[in-house]
């Protein structure tokens, strides 16, 4: 059996936005090729299978059935509805809009599937993570909330707890709103702080609805938040509340624009430390829920140097094959993104190991960093039965 199934398509790349777009299909054709040339699919632990679009069935089990129809209705007509966030400067109107994000939602519905059933211990969909879409519009780039379709397909299969985990920069308002008063789901984000970006949520007071004290858990970051600073914040606060909630599997979103080189983000976290996070919600997965763990792409708007490097890594990882820190990078890859951007392409994989404190080393009451962690503690752990003062 393999460990991990990568579900991918080349028709994910017509979930395109147009020229001059944040979101360029590019992000995704150049992860694949570092796939590829780094010999990740001919490892025996990973397997790939085609990606294809949900049925409209499955998509209403979060969305409004007429925002489907509204999605299609659009896509069909090239017209704007505004008032469900179609044809607005983020979420501008493309004739396979409906087509597009139902596949992005299908492959994460399948890795569940896969996860849930064990076939797989861990499912991928780096082209998923539309963590911004609600119920009934697009939002942030996001059409349909593959995420959180996932997480509802786990729960409709007999999952009793599901746990969220959203690494992106940006707040995961969508799905943290799909399931703000549902106890059986807890959402995990650390974000930079909505006072100061997009979409303006996620506060540590945000903390679920009154059916689900302590389901919410918002790590809300100040701007510049360096790369060890946003590992202490994690692992102050994720493994706690995960292990207290003691989820049947894991739902994760590795949004690589916390990286000091994106362009839509204000914090400098690099492709190490985000690779160590990412280690750390596998390793949590093996030790919480048998290994059941489904992993997604979402933000990252840096093209060439970041979001393959961090993606391929995410594979690698889900495989059991980690790549070694600082590697060097194949020359065909490298070539590849020479030729296709124009861009000098990355030679290493990130730079090595990062250094940074746990927690238990100190408070420091100066330090913004610290002081949002102690936040989201003091809101939160009480909730799940944790003490926000002990290690």
């Amino acid at each position: 059996m393999s460990v991990a199934r990568l579900l991918w398509s080349p028709e994910f790349l017509h979930y395109d936005f147009g020229a001059g777009h944040p979101m360029a299909p590019a992000r995704l054709e150049l992860t694949m090729r570092l796939v590829a040339d780094l010999g990740l699919l001919e490892e025996p632990s990973l397997e790939l299978v085609d990606a294809l679009p949900a049925d409209d069935d499955v998509i209403a089990s979060v969305h409004d059935a007429d925002y489907v129809d509204a999605v299609r209705h659009a896509a069909g007509t090239g017209r704007a509805d505004l008032a469900r966030g179609l044809g607005t400067e983020d979420d501008p109107v493309f004739p396979s809009m409906h087509e597009a994000a139902a596949r992005l939602v299908g492959a994460s519905v399948a890795a569940a599937d896969a996860v849930w059933s064990g076939e797989v211990e861990h499912g991928l969909n780096i082209a998923g993570g539309m963590h911004h879409a609600r119920r009934g519009a697009a939002s942030g780039f996001c059409v349909y909330n593959d995420a959180a379709v996932a997480i509802q397909r786990l729960l409709d299969r007999g999952a009793t707890r599901v746990a969220y985990v959203d690494l992106d920069a940006h707040h995961g308002d969508g799905v943290e709103q799909v399931f703000w008063d549902d106890p059986r789901v807890l959402t995990f984000s650390v974000h930079q702080d909505g006072h100061t970006l997009f979409p303006g949520t996620g506060n540590p007071g945000d903390r679920g609805g009154p059916g689900a004290p302590g389901s919410a858990v918002n790590v809300a970051l100040p701007p510049r938040t360096d790369s060890a600073r946003w590992l202490r914040a994690v692992d102050a606060v994720l493994p706690a509340v995960l292990r207290a909630f003691a989820p049947d599997a894991i739902v994760s979103q590795h949004g690589t624009d916390a990286h000091g080189n994106d362009p839509l983000t204000d914090l400098s976290v690099g492709i190490d430390a985000q690779r160590t996070a990412a280690g750390w919600v596998h390793a949590l997965a093996h030790e919480l829920c048998d290994g059941r763990w489904v992993a997604l792409g979402g933000g990252g708007y840096a093209v060439v140097d970041v979001v393959p490097l961090v993606w391929s890594s995410l594979v690698a990882e889900a495989a059991h094959v980690p790549l070694a820190a600082g590697m060097t990078l194949p020359e065909h890859w490298r070539i590849g993104v020479e030729e296709m951007s124009g861009l000098e392409a990355a030679t290493t994989l990130g730079r090595g190991e990062v250094a940074w404190r746990r927690w238990s080393d100190g408070y420091d009451p100066s330090d913004a960093v610290d002081r949002a962690v102690l936040a989201t503690r003091n809101q939160v752990f009480p909730e799940l039965g944790l003490d926000p003062y002990l290690d």
